[in-house]
């Protein structure tokens, strides 16, 4: 692709995302329909963006991305990125905060590392999914594998860790070994053991690029596809076992072309000198910018489809090109450093090959400083910040900083006095506290059955006094706890100390006459994806009537976007006539169906208050029987939004 002049910068490196995706169908071609994808996304996806990677391979089916370290998986939440991340390394105990912070899933390779990990999480009042590496004969990272299962009942005991996942990692899988034999055998004994034993492991996974290729019958829950889903072949001997498509292009422009006379030092320290007249492009790249120092005098260049060898030694920020050849080029024209123009077509195996290393470091390396262009369908789809790919906000006052950003911007779009107004508003509103992350639902219908209440269920005197009231209320979240909460209060005071919890889900407040909260607030159903999920404890406390929720089977479901249900049978006082409901988050799409057929109800109307770019709701009435408030769904509504619904007996 040619970059309109416009568009232009002094290097970049175009990410075709077509071949990516071709290539992540690929690899499910190949290991079938019942593995699961990981990702792997570490150092900035080698080197291609991880943010669009990730979005990419979500997009294409991939259920978790793999990183190397905390920083990584912090740019991917900052990055709106709300899949599981998982640390593939060991982490250090400075990264301990920021893992529970960010919901990032930490692999676990000692009980040191753990019981750090487990009473971090106690204080924090969170748990956060684990999984354990072994060593199986990489000699690096992960518990020994005579060591393993001891450790797996340790984590089993802690409260806070939920064991999630089992891995290893063959030390030399892009070749088919003996050695790799040996570690599978590892552990896969290990496997029968914790089965033997009544071990449940839901995600356990070996196979990486090379061994989805050499060892296909290797698979299990999940595999992790790194180098490959990049269209490089992990060694010359797999190049026949995948039909791959290169993604990565490393691209720049000359900057100056010179004819220079037989004798002529090219470079530091002359290590080139010219035999000939000889026209000399300088192109604006250099080691700085990732492209091999060992390169000089040994590289190759595309320039209108023909290869210009580097002549001369690569500098920090230019190198030189031997032009002679193309007497048509001039200044402008786009140089190819990696990747095909015209018929030709340099790979990052072959500069890997002059440079003696492996395609892996190329691809990280190369281009350090250049944005990323993403293509798709030929055409030019987004362009990656340059900044955004070193720039990650690790800290608080990396925080702080941003805060002072947005806040200034206010100041200067208003006054200094209105702007901090605007900011202080609009951060309670979203986040109400400081240290509580921002909550998005979409997808909200909340049905409201409003009705006279039998006698046969109490004295004629209460069935008097009080209306029926149940209601239905579902929308789609990201799931933070296998654990929640359902609260009742009996005054606002009770009511504010819910609104604070973060794992209360649902929250009504219950007063006037002779309610009793524990007796005449009923939970009657609650589900996530359609499955019920059973109350687990119930409680009275200072803030009101706590039911507590919670399933096994949601541990799978963390961090991933989730349905809830939840259904109400409570009372209302019938000298109350109003009904409000109220947003807490944004919330994107939403319906609220206020059903009083079978209450006598008279002149019934309802008020809406949205705050969002679409103000008005449709409302639609039919006459004694309900009223319907709809919100379009791909609209935002900001918290402190609602409706509320009024009515003559």
């Amino acid at each position: 692709m040619s970059l309109k002049n416009e568009q232009k910068y002094r290097s970049w490196v175009e990410v075709d995302l077509d071949n990516f995706t071709a290539n992540l169908r690929e690899i499910k071609r190949l290991i079938g329909g019942n593995a699961a994808i990981m990702q792997t996304v570490k150092a900035d996806a080698y080197g291609h963006g991880a943010i669009e990677i990730s979005r990419a391979a979500l997009r294409e089916g991939a259920r978790m991305l793999g990183v190397a370290n905390a920083d990584e998986g912090i740019q991917l939440r900052v990055g709106g990125i709300e899949a599981p991340v998982i640390i593939l390394g060991p982490s250090t105990g400075a990264e301990l905060a920021d893992i529970i912070k960010y919901h990032l899933t930490p692999s676990v390779s000692d009980m040191k590392f753990a019981a750090i990990l487990e009473e971090q999480l106690a204080k924090a009042g969170r748990s956060l999914p684990v999984h354990v590496e072994v060593d199986t004969g990489m000699g690096r990272g992960g518990t020994m594998h005579t060591e393993a299962l001891g450790l797996i009942r340790q984590i089993m005991s802690m409260p806070h860790l939920i064991l999630e996942g089992l891995f290893s990692h063959l030390a030399a899988s892009e070749t088919i070994s003996g050695y790799n034999d040996e570690q599978w055998r590892l552990f896969s004994e290990l496997l029968t053991e914790l089965q033997r034993q009544g071990i449940h492991i839901p995600i356990r996974h070996m196979d990486n690029s090379g061994a989805i290729l050499n060892y296909p019958g290797l698979e299990l829950e999940m595999t992790r596809p790194g180098i490959m889903t990049y269209g490089i072949y992990p060694s010359e001997e797999t190049k026949n076992k995948a039909l791959l498509a290169p993604v990565m292009s490393f691209k720049t422009t000359i900057a100056l072309i010179k004819d220079f006379p037989s004798g002529y030092g090219i470079g530091y320290n002359r290590t080139y000198v010219t035999t000939k007249k000889t026209r000399v492009a300088t192109i604006p790249v250099g080691y700085g910018d990732g492209y091999p120092f060992v390169m000089s005098n040994r590289g190759e260049a595309l320039i209108r489809g023909r290869r210009a060898p580097v002549i001369g030694r690569v500098s920090m920020d230019m190198l030189t090109l031997d032009v002679t050849h193309i007497p048509q080029c001039e200044p402008g024209d786009e140089v190819v450093l990696m990747g095909r123009q015209q018929d030709e077509y340099i790979s990052a195996n072959e500069i890997a090959s002059r440079a003696g290393t492996i395609s892996y470091e190329i691809l990280c390396a190369l281009g350090k400083r250049a944005p990323r262009v993403f293509l798709q369908k030929g055409e030019m789809d987004a362009v990656e910040p340059r900044l955004r790919r070193i720039y990650v906000p690790g800290e608080e006052k990396s925080l702080a900083r941003i805060d002072n950003i947005i806040r200034h911007c206010l100041q200067a779009r208003t006054s200094e006095e209105l702007g901090d107004a605007i900011y202080y508003e609009m951060f309670e509103t979203l986040f109400g506290k400081e240290d509580h992350q921002l909550e998005l639902r979409s997808g909200f219908r909340y049905d409201i059955t409003i009705s006279a209440l039998p006698e046969t269920v109490e004295q004629k005197r209460r069935a008097g006094a009080y209306f029926s009231l149940k209601t239905h209320v579902e929308y789609i979240k990201t799931i933070r706890s296998d654990v929640f909460m359902i609260g009742c209060a009996s005054d606002s005071r009770q009511l504010a100390a819910l609104i604070e919890d973060q794992r209360c889900e649902y929250r009504w407040i219950l007063g006037g006459g002779d309610l009793v909260i524990e007796r005449d607030f009923n939970v009657e159903k609650v589900r996530v994806d359609g499955e019920d999920i059973p109350v687990i404890e119930t409680k009275k406390t200072d803030r009101g009537y706590e039911i507590w929720c919670g399933s096994e089977s949601l541990k799978g479901k963390l961090n991933t976007e989730v349905k809830f249900e939840i259904e109400i049978l409570t009372k209302k006082a019938k000298s109350n006539r109003t009904f409000p409901v109220y947003l807490l988050y944004p919330t994107r799409g939403l319906e609220i169906n206020f059903n009083h057929e079978n209450a006598n109800l008279k002149n019934v109307r309802a008020e809406s208050f949205f705050a969002g770019r679409q103000p008005l709701a449709t409302i639609r009435t039919i006459k004694d029987k309900s009223i319907s408030i709809k919100m379009p769904d791909e609209e935002w509504i900001f918290p402190t939004s609602g409706a509320i619904f009024i009515w003559d007996v």
